[in-house]
Order: C-alpha cells, then structure tokens, then sequence
C-alpha cells in the first residue's frame, strides 16, 4: 500500500511549474517597473514594494510546497473546517481590519496585511468541490440541493459586501455557477440563482452613489476625464501609446504618479505601455497555456464516482479565468473597476499567496492522478506475471 504522505518531487509537472515561475518572474520585473515612484514618494526608496512582494513570493513558495506535500483527501476531509475558517477570517477583518483607500479588507499581521477575502476563494472552491461530490446525484435531480448552497453562501457575501469587496463576491459568484455546471447541475437550476445574485449585485450599484459612479465612469470616462474618469482614461492612454512593440521597460511615462494603482490593480496599463500590444499577446498567451494545462489536469482527474479532485482544479482555473478577465477588461475600459489583481503579476502580497497555494493544489493533484494511473497499468502486470500469488 502506497503511503499518500510520500511524495517525489521529480515527478512534479514541470510545464506547469515553469509557466508558472515565468508569470512570477515577469510579476517582480513589472512590480519592480511599476512602483518606484509611488515607493519613492511614500516611503524615501525605489525598493518597498518590489521587496514585499518577493517576501510574499516566499512565503506563497513555502506555502505551496507544503500544500503539495498534504493527501487531496485530507482537504477533502477538512473542507467545511477550511470554510469556516475563512468566515472568521472576514469577520474579524471587519472588527480589527486596516483600512484602505474607503474599504476594510486587510488583517494587519506582524510581517504583513492579510486579505482574507484571497484565502475564501480557495475555502470556497474545496467546500464545494466536496459538496458536489457528496451531493452529485441530488444537485442533477433535486432544486433543493442547490438551494442549501444558499445559506453559507449567503453569509460570505454578506462579508465581503459589508467591507465592501463587490470584486470578489462577483469572482466567487462566477466561480459558484462555473463549478455547478461542471458537476451537471441542469440549467434551470441556473436561473434560479444566477438571476436572484444578479438582481441583488444590480441593487446593490444602484444604491451605492460611488458604485454607480464606478458604473457611468467606465461607460464613458471621457466625460469628466479628470475626475472620476480620470483613473481609467489614463489607464486608455497608457495603453494607447505602447504601440507595437511599446516604449521599453522601465519607460512608462504613466508610472510616475498619472495613474493610480499603477503597481496593482492597473498593472497590465503599465505592462501594454512598456511592452506594447506584442508583449500583451505574449502574456495572454502564457494565460492562455496555464489555463489550458489546468483544465487538461481536471479533465483527467475526473471520476465520475468521486469528482472533488477535478472540480478543485476546474474551480481554480476558473478563478483565475475569471480574474485576467476582469482585471483586462477593467484596465480596457469593458468592465468597471472591480479591484482585483492580476494573477502572480499585479503587486498584492496577499493574492500572489493564495495564487500559489492554488497552484499547489493543481500540482498535488496532478502528481496523484498520475501515480494513480500508472498503479492501475502495473496492476495487471504484475498480476499476469503472478498468477498464483506466488512469493
């Protein structure tokens, strides 16, 4: 019997840890890029932020390591504990939480902020993962499996709202009705949640003066170009001026304090400006590549008896999907802004973490999906070489 503690590192899929590294890499040359002037005017050096994320980096490193080493069973077993702790994680941000620019999201920790809204994406993903394992049956017949989702659901949106984080409850929400459909839950079951979240994410903007003015910015920013429609029409013309081959690293002209939020969460204005429209294809297409791996990774651990370690994969992957979607289309002007960060690039110490724990996860499962096939081919070998069970 095979010891699920044991682990090889050399039969780590190395496709994916390679696209993965060069994301990162990429990540801390554009943090790097990106912050000097804002480092330099808050904090007297070029060096601040570019040195928090690489800390991050290697506490997200440790992290996954770990993750990588732990059975998926055993993130099976603790899945609701992992929820609930993601729960208390948001409330007590809520209590003891720094605030930031108008929103409380961050724990101040001793080396660091945490934003625990990054860690409920990941308890989101295991808890219904093993949900939909529990219940698969149920969820394809019975409106009511669908509907108990509600309740736990419903107290983590509050959550998050309440700090406010519109972003990620929209992200978790995506996350939510992809994973569903993957388990075949049928789609009349779709329009009985997608459409009530929708109503109350609609009411929500309109009631909110600045949510609605996020709304009306990003619909035409040219309207009041240095007010509210400033952030976004300095993002346009960031992206605007890389041309082709853009101007160069290091030679944005919008770094130096035009643009708000350079370093996060309008990373990818700053990268079009420096790297041009060439340098976006290559970065979409490394996207492209990692999504089509993980999905490739989910797609073969599927077991239609026991599906949690494929929808833990399919969930990731589609968070990340989800995030590069919005985060381009915010910086493009399609979406309004949502405050979420651009997966292992955007400056967040927080995300980039919980990106590669996520990672992790893949990895781990990856690795015994692989070990439990070639235990399957050598079965019957071994068998046919010993009929009898002879020793």
């Amino acid at each position: 019997m095979v010891n699920a503690w044991r682990f090889d590192i050399r039969a780590l899929d190395g496709g994916l840890i390679l696209m993965v590294m060069a994301l990162v890499i990429l990540g801390l040359v554009m943090v790097l890029s990106s912050s000097v002037a804002v480092s330099e005017v808050r904090f007297g050096h070029q060096w601040h932020y570019f040195q928090r994320q690489v800390f991050a980096l290697g506490l997200g490193g440790l992290l996954a390591a770990l993750v990588i080493m732990v059975p998926s069973e055993s993130w099976l077993r603790h899945r609701g504990k992992w929820f609930l702790l993601g729960l208390v994680l948001l409330a007590l941000v809520l209590i003891f939480g720094r605030e930031i620019g108008g929103a409380k999201r961050w724990l101040p920790l001793v080396v660091m902020n945490f934003q625990p809204a990054e860690w409920m994406k990941i308890a989101t993903i295991l808890f219904l993962a093993g949900y939909l394992q529990r219940h698969q049956d149920a969820v394809k017949q019975d409106a009511s499996a669908v509907m108990r989702l509600f309740l736990p659901f419903g107290i983590m949106a509050g959550l998050l709202l309440l700090q406010p984080d519109y972003g990620t409850t929209v992200l978790i929400a995506g996350v939510l009705v992809g994973m569903l459909f993957i388990a075949g839950a049928p789609f009349r079951y779709f329009v009985i949640t997608v459409l009530p979240i929708g109503a109350l994410l609609a009411a929500l903007v309109i009631n909110s003066p600045y949510r609605m003015a996020r709304v009306m910015n990003f619909m035409d920013p040219w309207q009041d170009p240095y007010g509210v429609g400033y952030q976004l029409s300095q993002a346009l013309m960031a992206i605007g001026s890389g041309g082709l081959t853009g101007s160069g690293l290091g030679a944005s002209v919008q770094k130096l304090l035009y643009l708000p939020d350079a370093h996060t969460d309008f990373m990818f204005a700053v990268f079009a400006e420096e790297t041009g429209w060439l340098g976006v294809v290559l970065l979409l297409s490394l996207y492209g590549l990692l999504l089509w791996r993980m999905f490739a990774i989910a797609q073969a651990a599927w077991m239609p008896e026991a599906p949690f370690k494929a929808l833990v994969v399919y969930g990731i992957a589609i968070m990340f999907a989800g995030q590069i979607l919005i985060n381009v289309g915010v910086n493009l002007g399609v979406f309004p802004t949502k405050g979420l960060t651009l997966p292992f690039v955007s400056y967040g110490g927080s995300s980039l973490m919980m990106a590669l724990l996520a990672i992790g996860l893949v990895l781990r499962i990856e690795y015994e999906t692989r070990l439990s096939r070639s235990m399957a081919i050598a079965a019957p070998v071994q068998q046919e070489a010993n009929p009898q069970g002879v020793l």
